[in-house]
């Protein structure tokens, strides 16, 4: 069997297993096995890294898949639309992840020239989309192109913050530190190297306070919004599977009924706005 790398940011990106959730995946695989194999790209594990790691320490057989990328942001980018896909992720996380997709995908498609590698093939170039990087990210994900560049710099804020401290990254990405992301963001702007490694180091020794300036009116209800889109993220992500195994069992249009029920509701909202 070839020697399979971990490596570090990418293993970083995944949100971590609680205890009990560890704890069911273990006693899994070793009444089932290993059922889905593990994910690699370049001998690098890009999907499985609890599956691999429970799968070494039981010595339970498993099964790889290879995936080709161009290079690395291309794998960053698979990594990071599986986690979406696949976990319900918290308003912070999915903020952290559309960041990141943004900041990868303007590496691999921006430059002077306005060429996209793309869409490089057998030397010849075809132009650049005339939607930006955000715009273009902002109809995959549902949000609006401003908060996509705001989480870019959520991200940046939270990587520089890693690089300090893994672990603060965790705490921030958990919920658990309370920090802002108007604190995060300024970071991002206008942030010393000193300052970020004091709030990483505050982060993890759990001594981090909230500054004492209240947010502004306009920061408050961006959080809300941002909070809404989240929410709105879950709900679409969970009505999309739910309508596939409705379909299969039949009763898509009882599904849809609903769904409709709650569009009227959320139309009422807006109109008493």
């Amino acid at each position: 069997m070839r020697e399979i790398t971990i490596d570090v940011e990418f293993k970083g990106l995944l949100p971590a297993l609680d205890e009990k959730t560890y704890a069911m995946l273990e006693e899994s695989l070793r009444e089932n096995g290993c059922m889905h194999p593990l994910v690699l790209w370049d001998g690098i594990l890009i999907d499985g890294h609890n599956r691999y790691e429970i799968c070494q320490k039981h010595g339970i057989p498993f099964k790889v898949e290879e995936k080709e990328f161009a290079d690395r942001d291309e794998a960053l980018i698979w990594i990071i639309t599986t986690q979406v896909a696949r976990r319900n992720l918290s308003p912070m996380q999915l903020s952290y992840y559309r960041g990141l997709h943004y900041r990868a995908d303007k590496r691999i498609v921006s430059n002077k020239l306005g060429i996209n590698r793309q869409k490089l093939v057998e030397g010849q170039i075809d132009p650049q989309p005339k939607q930006t990087t955000a715009e273009r990210l902002s109809d995959e994900y549902n949000v609006a192109a401003k908060t996509i560049k705001r989480d870019a710099q959520l991200s940046e804020a939270i990587d520089a913050i890693g690089e300090n401290s893994p672990e603060a990254k965790r705490e921030i990405l958990s919920g658990s530190a309370g920090i802002t992301r108007q604190r995060l963001q300024e970071l991002a702007a206008s942030g010393t190297e000193d300052e970020i490694k004091g709030v990483a180091e505050s982060i993890e020794q759990g001594t981090y306070e909230k500054p004492k300036k209240a947010e502004s009116p306009e920061t408050v209800f961006q959080g809300i919004l941002d909070a809404l889109n989240g929410v709105m993220d879950k709900i679409a992500n969970a009505y999309s599977a739910e309508l596939r195994r409705a379909e299969n069992a039949g009763e898509a249009e009882k599904l849809r009924a609903a769904l409709r029920g709650h569009i009227k509701r959320l139309q009422d909202l807006y109109r008493s706005i």
